[in-house]
């Protein structure tokens, strides 16, 4: 069962990196954008955690780490995208799972089968060979420094959110707190950014170009019901799966990324992509047979 909780971590995950990348490309407040996601998903946690009856206890304070780490791989992973090549961001923000595997080993003793690691290495190799293009080796680097932060980022959120599972956290408190304390330090960064800024009629011209302040928050909004999906589904893979396989499986959502790059966006596809794109799927059936 922790499989199918992963692919639709998974799903959910990459259509968040589409609506990232689509959003970062566009004159609006960054932090304001991001403000908006951790605001609904506080809203969709908070009313699922008195719907379900869900209890608060010592243990969801875990929610505080994940939210500061996911408030720095979110955040990471939208200046890469609007910075930089979304193929090498996309790479990075793919590969957390290699993280997440050795430090589960090194706190946990969380061990894999042969078949296991076979598999986990059969889709991250697809994951690098999806994006390991030329644009990736020989194209300008930019927004590789925020990819890799959010490679990080992302993978000490997993490995907090195993830990919540680990103490006995409900999953609908814990993810309240992380998508508070997200949405205050979005909030903070948001007025930070726009600190300094009293001279608003020189910057009027500007100003009129830009997404207005409540449409962009309105579209944060939105957005958010695809971070907090995927959250409430990567909680109970974590508690279900092992730590490394199931954020190898989450990875695959760049796989998604990709689909709508070549079809939507109408991006060029070449073979070692799709050949990437197999090798990712290969892999998720090796893994489904050794469980």
């Amino acid at each position: 069962m922790w499989l199918v909780y992963a692919i639709c971590a998974a799903v959910c995950f990459g259509l968040r990196g589409i609506v990232y990348q689509r959003m970062s490309k566009t004159p609006m407040n960054r932090s304001l954008f991001l403000f908006g996601v951790y605001v609904c998903g506080t809203i969709v946690a908070l009313a699922g955690t008195f719907i379900m009856g869900q209890t608060w206890s010592v243990p969801t304070l875990v929610g505080i780490i994940m939210g500061v780490f996911s408030f720095g791989s979110n955040a990471s992973m939208y200046k890469g995208f609007a910075v930089g090549k979304t193929s090498l961001v996309a790479m990075l923000t793919g590969l957390p799972a290699v993280v997440v595997a050795l430090l589960a080993y090194l706190m946990w003793g969380e061990t894999l089968t042969g078949s296991q690691m076979a598999a986990i290495g059969i889709i991250l190799l697809g994951i690098i060979m999806i994006r390991y293009q030329s644009d990736v080796v020989s194209g300008p680097a930019k927004g590789a420094g925020w990819g890799l932060l959010a490679m990080i980022t992302f993978a000490i959120t997993d490995l907090a959110a195993k830990q919540s599972t680990l103490l006995g956290a409900h999953v609908l408190p814990t993810l309240t707190i992380m998508y508070a304390t997200g949405a205050l330090l979005f909030f903070v960064s948001y007025v930070w950014s726009t600190r300094g800024k009293a001279e608003q009629a020189a910057e009027s011209a500007e100003s009129e170009q830009q997404i207005s302040r409540t449409k962009t928050f309105r579209k944060g909004l939105l957005a958010g019901t695809t971070n907090i999906s995927g959250m409430i589904f990567i909680l109970p893979a974590f508690k279900l799966g092992t730590t490394g396989l199931v954020s190898a499986v989450i990875a695959m959502n760049v796989v998604l990324i990709l689909a709508y790059a070549w079809i939507i966006a109408k991006e060029p596809v070449n073979r070692k992509e799709f050949a990437g794109v197999l090798c990712s799927l290969v892999g998720l059936l090796v893994l489904k047979l050794a469980e």
